[in-house]
């Protein structure tokens, strides 16, 4: 009898298992059927990735705004969207009439200055060589030729980056015609998004079976929460470190501030990572002109990242997420090698959403389990 059970397990999921290993190759045949849904998919995913981190930023003050009275009357939602785009269009017209044209000049000179830059760091290395060849230890090392690498491969790029530009004409007009979908496509969504997005729960409510109903809607609660405190703390976060670099940068005369202030800022929204990338352009910009620049670039720096990690990520981010920092740095070497650079932005926020899922499927779990043994424990009544 035993055996005869061991066979037919043994022959079910044999079964199940030449079922899937069918199934998958026949879908490997049939990639044509698939390639629209892909395309769909891809073609919504930025769109609706914006729109809704845009939304988590900006949800929080359009509540605030329906809580002003104007004499005996409030604001509705409507009219709360409504001022809040009014405002934001007129901070990105200013922005982009001030701050694009410092940016793309800053850009232009940089580029036209990158053979410049690498030169100084050539003759810094070859002046580090002639001082270092003296220990034994360190004469087969050859900082010349690693110097001429660097610049044999920053040459070849920024060639290849600039003929990129004048020939691919029809790349050029690709990406811009992307870019325009998207600048219409966002706002239309944020504003529904922000009008209609409190009547989302009551309708999935609506459509959950009663029995489950408060628990996911606890779950989608709890994740909400985690992803608004996660993305609005580290948008606060990259503008404070972006806002004051620059300033540093400016102040201690760094060519290219703006510029490279911005980027750092940027940088930041990848945890732990992020500041060491950000400060490098910075570092390499400030080699090309003397030692005390590189010096003040990276005092520059380090005060404004103890700042923003013991002043301003505690108390806009805090400990919302509850994940250990070496469980962070694997994840963005995970994510990094899965999907790159937009991998390393939203892996931190997906195991966020994915860890508040399982930890509340587990505690309905565990409460379900604790039920079913009270139950068996409880003597019948008519005993």
């Amino acid at each position: 009898m035993f055996n005869q059970v061991q066979r037919s397990k043994l022959l079910f999921w044999s079964l199940e298992i030449l079922i899937v290993a069918t199934l998958i190759w026949v879908c490997t045949k049939l990639g044509f059927l698939f390639a629209p849904i892909g395309t769909f998919f891809r073609t919504i995913f930025m769109p609706i990735l914006l729109a809704g981190i845009l939304y988590y930023m900006l949800n929080p003050i359009v509540k605030l705004l329906q809580k002003v009275k104007l004499g005996h009357y409030r604001l509705n939602r409507t009219w709360s969207v409504a001022i809040l785009f009014l405002s934001l269009f007129g901070i990105l017209a200013g922005g982009l009439f001030w701050l694009v044209p410092k940016l793309i000049q800053q850009v232009a000179t940089l580029v036209r200055n990158v053979p410049h830059i690498v030169r100084m760091i050539q003759e810094i290395l070859n002046r580090l060589n002639q001082h270092l060849s003296q220990y034994d230890w360190l004469k087969n090392v050859n900082f010349q030729s690693y110097a001429s690498q660097l610049e044999h491969g920053l040459s070849n790029y920024a060639q290849t980056f600039m003929t990129g530009l004048t020939t691919s004409v029809g790349t050029v007009i690709g990406l811009a015609t992307s870019v325009t979908i998207v600048a219409v496509t966002v706002p239309v969504m944020l504003f529904y998004m922000l009008k209609d997005g409190q009547k989302l729960m009551p309708a999935l409510r609506r459509l959950l079976p009663a029995k489950h109903a408060d628990q996911t809607m606890d779950i989608l609660a709890q994740m909400s929460e985690t992803l608004s405190h996660y993305i609005g703390g580290q948008v606060i976060e990259c503008l404070f470190v972006m806002t004051f670099t620059s300033i540093g940068f400016s102040l201690v005369g760094l060519k290219y501030g703006l510029l490279l202030g911005i980027f750092a800022g940027m940088c930041n929204i990848i945890p732990y990572v992020g500041p060491y990338i950000g400060v490098l352009p910075a570092v390499i910009v400030a080699i090309g002109t003397s030692l005390v620049e590189v010096i003040t670039v990276l005092v520059v720096t380090v005060i404004v990242q103890q700042i923003d990690g013991n002043f301003v990520y505690p108390n806009v981010i805090g400990r919302t997420l509850k994940i250990h920092p070496l469980t962070i740095i694997i994840i963005l070497l995970v994510a990094g090698n899965i999907a790159g650079l937009m991998g390393m932005i939203l892996g931190v926020p997906l195991y966020a959403v994915v860890k508040v899922i399982v930890e509340n499927i587990y505690h309905i779990w565990q409460l379900q389990n604790e039920r079913r043994d009270e139950s068996q424990e409880r003597p019948p009544s008519g005993t």
